[in-house]
């Protein structure tokens, strides 16, 4: 199984934007994520989200992000997550720090994961 830690930042006062488009997310976002057996959760504390994902493979993690309208959510998104000079989604990728379980990994040096 493939796990993936990101991080991200809120654009002040745009947390109930954010909210309301992933309680309203598009289909096609979500019927790839479902084809490529993507579980996903996104946590909050004050402007900071994390996002929690995992797949049966990081090949499968990543065919989920292409597909029908990707680029054009990904646009939408620019509006209410910091981004950097060119535009770009700030995602920081986390290291993980302890797993347990069937989230077990030999190591916890980021690029083993």
């Amino acid at each position: 199984m493939f796990s993936i830690g990101l991080g991200l930042r809120l654009r002040p006062g745009c947390y109930d934007r954010y909210k309301k488009a992933h309680d309203e997310c598009w289909p096609e976002l979500l019927e790839t994520m479902r084809e490529n057996d993507v579980n996903m959760v996104v946590h909050r504390s004050g402007n900071r989200l994390f996002v929690y994902a995992t797949a049966p493979s990081q090949t499968a993690w990543l065919n989920s992000r292409v597909g029908p309208r990707r680029d054009e959510w990904n646009d939408f998104m620019t509006d209410l997550l910091e981004t950097d000079a060119e535009g770009n989604i700030l995602f920081e990728e986390l290291e993980i720090a302890f797993s347990f379980g069937q989230f077990k990994v030999e190591s916890h040096n980021q690029n083993d994961t």
